[in-house]
């Protein structure tokens, strides 16, 4: 994650203090597993010591076509309360950054 960060923004990287992720449940991603190699990252590179990681955990959403409505799957029964089964993902399988904070030139 760092190797991206750091292409991505060449001049600013060592101004992050925050990353924040989503992780849809369908991309077998576990935060805490995500949060443990960060740590362990962050131990081997004293320079990002205080960097925080967030990882927000994304529900499985999928789309009914019978009732025309998102409804959440709940232990992975794809079926919605109108009693249709439905195979239309629209949420839950992302692994994204969705944002990162630096540090405010301000405050320094």
């Amino acid at each position: 994650m760092f190797d991206l960060l750091q292409e991505e923004y060449p001049t600013r990287f060592q101004d992050i203090v925050k990353v924040q992720l989503e992780a849809g449940l369908l991309s077998n991603i576990q935060p805490i597993l995500i949060q443990n190699a960060f740590e362990a990252y962050v131990l081997d590179h004293q320079r990002f010591q205080g960097v925080e990681l967030e990882v927000k955990v994304l529900p499985i959403l999928a789309f009914c076509d019978a009732c025309k409505l998102s409804f959440e799957v709940v232990f992975h029964r794809f079926v919605c309360s109108c009693g249709k089964p439905s195979d239309k993902v629209v949420q839950g399988e992302e692994l994204r950054v969705t944002q990162i904070i630096f540090k405010s030139k301000e405050n320094e």
